[in-house]
């Protein structure tokens, strides 16, 4: 047994021999930064401790790093009570001695960004590695349940925080690290005027209301047939992925752009389609007559210099049918790494297949399906809407505005979701009410009424963990399916939610 042991024991020891690494550039880098503190911010970002692969040195470069954020120099003087009892320190020769040796060469200061790079490239190849070890692992065990797509789909995962240079440390942040990242979204709030910390829906009255579409939510947007609900997300990204177009060509930096390139997954409507929609809503012309060709000369240029502006759009239409949960994410990462996405809509959440273990069971498959949404927008660190229909029960009652309790066939959906929305056309309801024009003063009541509240839709946030619910009036343009601002007649923001 003892003979066993050693064996495993040398071949892990020569194994870990054989990893990519440079210790000399670790070394080299870590006394450039004793010279010249200054070089921390231009490495500092991107490479942390976890990247260096003798822990002694990852462990020097974490102690310079919180010397520099408390103001103070990094040197071998300031460094040394902090390293003299730390293991593997005496194998050196002692701190002081270690410490004078790797910063004595000043030459390392010329090279100091090269060799970040190449600790940082070398870890990625550690880390991935370690991903096809874990791969081939997982391959060859056959003592429990045997589930290749599942394994597909856990090295999907793995490869891309690799591509992302995570690794297994991106899930882990110190208060300091997630308070930066607070203070950065307050920052970005403050820049845009005070009132949108996340990507714009290019509508004001939504944008003042949520403050944007933040990083990591899954967004519900649900209602009843002929609501507006693809119409309403097809504006989104369109005026998204425009936004974003526009603040590149005015050089604003990726950080501060409001926009986003948009992955659309349309399950129900195909490519072609939702492209009509986006040409009818940007050049005026109704959709049923862009589809019948009834158009003249004039609109048909309308039409192609729509189309010619909208040819650099970074929006990327996915019509697949009968996508599962797990197939979709996996497109999705691939359009991050590809294509910088940063919005993913998805229409509808009914439409997506879950795994084959749910066994008919409905409930559960919407159940697995939410959460893998959810887990989407946190992995992909990217806003998620989703399209959701509605239960009948909507239309048995009077009032006929949609709550929580609606949402259909999972409480799940509303448990998974940050946001909630329903949108709502009274119009839509009150057209099917129309007397008969003998009976004059019932028709002139329905007349005046229709006259108020045709064309006008509700954005009812039913659920907002960021913020308070409440509804927002817009303006809605059947004909070329197209949401706006409405025109502030000082009622366009009710914030009661019952």
């Amino acid at each position: 047994m003892v003979e066993l042991k050693l064996a495993a024991d040398n071949a892990t020891a020569n194994e870990s021999l054989r990893l990519p690494r440079n210790i000399e550039a670790e070394a080299a880098l870590i006394g450039a930064l004793l010279i010249d503190n200054r070089i921390a911010e231009d490495v500092q970002q991107k490479l942390k401790p976890d990247h260096f692969h003798d822990p002694l040195h990852g462990r020097i470069y974490e102690l310079i790093l919180r010397l520099l954020d408390k103001n103070m120099v990094a040197n071998a003087v300031t460094l040394r009570p902090m390293l003299e009892n730390e293991p593997g320190m005496a194998d050196q020769g002692g701190a002081g001695a270690y410490l004078a040796q790797i910063s004595a060469n000043s030459i390392s200061v010329i090279g100091a960004r090269d060799f970040a790079r190449q600790i940082y490239d070398l870890a990625l190849l550690r880390e991935l590695i370690g991903v096809g070890r874990g791969l081939v692992e997982g391959a060859l065990d056959t003592s429990e349940s045997i589930d290749p797509l599942g394994q597909i789909e856990a090295a999907e995962v793995a490869l891309y925080k690799v591509s992302e240079g995570e690794g297994e440390s991106g899930s882990v942040k110190t208060f300091v690290a997630a308070a930066t990242m607070a203070v950065q979204v307050a920052e970005r709030a403050l820049n845009s005027g005070g009132h949108l910390s996340g990507i714009t829906t290019g509508i004001n009255g939504i944008n003042n209301k949520i403050g944007g579409l933040h990083n990591s939510d899954l967004i519900i947007l649900a209602g009843r047939p002929g609501m507006g609900k693809t119409s309403l997300v097809t504006n989104i990204a369109y005026n998204a992925a425009s936004r974003w177009l526009r603040d590149k060509a005015d050089d604003i930096p990726d950080e501060r752009n409001m926009g986003a390139g948009v992955a659309f997954f349309s399950l129900e409507m195909s490519a072609d389609q939702l492209a009509t929609r986006i040409l009818a809503e940007q050049s005026g012309i109704s959709s049923e007559n862009l589809r019948m060709g009834k158009i003249s000369r004039a609109e048909f240029q309308n039409l192609s210099r729509a189309a010619r502006d909208l040819q650099e759009l970074p929006l990327f239409i996915d019509d697949t049918p009968g996508l599962t949960i797990a197939a979709l994410r996996t497109r999705a990462r691939r359009l991050k790494r590809r294509h910088g996405i940063g919005l993913v809509i998805v229409d509808y959440l009914q439409l997506l297949q879950g795994s084959s273990k749910n066994d008919g069971n409905r409930v559960n498959e919407i159940s697995e399906i939410s959460r893998g949404l959810k887990t989407l927008a946190k992995e992909l660190h990217v806003p998620v809407i989703a399209l959701s229909q509605l239960s009948r029960a909507v239309e048995q009652r009077e009032d006929k505005r949609p709550v929580l309790s609606d949402l259909r066939e999972s409480g799940s959906i509303e448990q998974d979701a940050d946001m909630v929305w329903f949108v709502f056309r009274e119009d839509y309801y009150e057209m099917s009410k129309q007397p008969r024009i003998e009976e004059e003063a019932a028709y002139q009541a329905w007349a005046d009424r229709m006259e108020q509240i045709h064309g006008i839709a509700e954005l009812i946030v039913a659920k907002q963990r960021h913020g308070s619910t409440g509804k927002v009036r817009m303006k809605f343009e059947a004909q070329i399916t197209k949401f706006s601002d409405l025109a502030d007649d000082g009622q366009q923001y009710d914030d009661s939610y019952e």
